[in-house]
């Protein structure tokens, strides 16, 4: 690629073996308004025409670029577009995804107004069939940025950690790619893992000192793709691979921001390790409990999670408020349980689903017998 023009922006569209949408995904980057663009399509060694796809839009679009590589998984493949991006911002678009024709313009414009690092807006859940129960419905409105986080304007999310809780959502935004290269801002490059975006966008939040979002969606994010890695069952632990890399992160990259972070981290695995936990078939949940109990463990002993949370040193309230405020109450319950009595974990976490209180009976009878039906019996009538 010539260095002759930066653009303004470089698209980042990672793809494999996606042929039945990328055709819509790259026509909505043809159709932006905003034309001082590059795409860049990386091509993790799609089997499928995929590549013929990216070339028939090169022949016709000289934005249009292709980084042709073996299959070496989704991380690799993001670094190998960070490494090639020329842009003075950087966006993602997913190849089974597509974007509004006004969304880069609207992105840059309020970039560019309010000097940001990041600009993170929000997106519509898209299905490209009609289901049984939603026949007429296409698009749902994600409200990824709520109001009051619209209304913080720029700032440092260190200081609102609320936003650490929020949908990683990567290609919904806008980076300063000067800002991405300063930090050393990468992702991990795990072959054949999942849940990438986990770390990098753990990374963006901690090192940016001008962040802001927006209600407006414009990334229509498609919820039917049967090859998704979110309908995949068997990565069991991927997500631990990236929660491994925050804590590297905070430990050898950035031990000036631990202090303040390694409880927000603490808390973002836990609100991870449930929703992996809640994903998996139960043939697979024991195996991964057995790690989520390890691991909350060891962040008690490291001091990310207070151990005043459970000997009652520490409460919601009072002078103690501020030092609690990552973890709700029944949260701290659920992390006690989890380290100590994982098969009640199990069994209320099943429960939650249960089609009727009979199954609901048998499932806590199974797990701890008359101790754990007296337990759930005296929990509710403390309520």
């Amino acid at each position: 690629m010539s260095d002759i023009h930066q653009p303004l922006v470089s698209v980042l569209v990672p793809i494999y073996n996606v042929e039945t949408y990328l055709e819509q995904c790259l026509s909505s980057l043809a159709a932006q308004t905003l034309k001082d663009i590059e795409v860049i399509c990386i091509n993790d060694g799609s089997t499928d025409s995929s590549p013929a796809i990216i070339r028939s839009f090169m022949n016709r679009d000289p934005r249009f670029h292709l980084v042709d590589k073996e299959n070496s998984g989704y991380g690799d493949s993001m670094n190998r577009g960070l490494d090639a991006a020329r842009g003075k911002y950087v966006a993602i678009l997913e190849s089974d995804d597509f974007m509004e024709p006004d969304g880069l313009e609207y992105m840059v414009e309020q970039a560019e107004r309010a000097s940001l690092e990041v600009f993170k807006c929000n997106f519509w859940l898209y299905w490209s069939k009609p289901t049984e129960n939603h026949s007429f419905r296409h698009n749902l409105y994600f409200p990824l940025a709520s109001p009051e986080m619209i209304e913080m304007g720029p700032h440092a999310p260190v200081d609102y950690p609320e936003v650490f809780w929020s949908k990683a959502s990567i290609w919904s935004a806008l980076y300063l790619r000067g800002f991405l290269e300063e930090n050393h801002i990468r992702f991990l490059p795990t072959p054949g893992a999942s849940y990438q975006d986990s770390s990098f966008t753990f990374k963006v939040l901690a090192c940016a000192h001008r962040i802001a979002y927006s209600g407006r969606a414009f990334v229509h994010y498609r919820q039917d793709n049967e090859k998704s890695s979110v309908n995949s069952k068997g990565k069991v632990f991927c997500t631990c691979d990236e929660h491994a890399e925050m804590r590297r992160f905070l430990d050898e990259d950035r031990p000036d921001l631990k202090a303040a972070l390694d409880p927000i981290r603490a808390h973002v695995k836990f609100l991870n390790y449930r929703w992996n936990y809640g994903r998996l078939t139960p043939d697979l949940r024991p195996t991964f409990l057995e790690r989520y109990t390890a691991e909350m463990r060891e962040e008690v002993e490291r001091g990310a999670i207070p151990r005043g949370y459970f000997d009652g040193t520490l409460r919601p309230s009072g002078d103690d408020q501020d030092r609690f405020r990552y973890f709700e109450p029944w949260e701290i319950d659920e992390v006690a349980d989890i380290m100590n009595e994982p098969a009640y974990f199990a069994a209320h976490f099943a429960s939650e689903t249960s089609p009727d209180r009979a199954q609901t009976v048998r499932t806590y009878w199974e797990a701890g017998g008359p101790r754990y039906l007296l337990r759930v019996l005296r929990d509710k009538a403390s309520k």
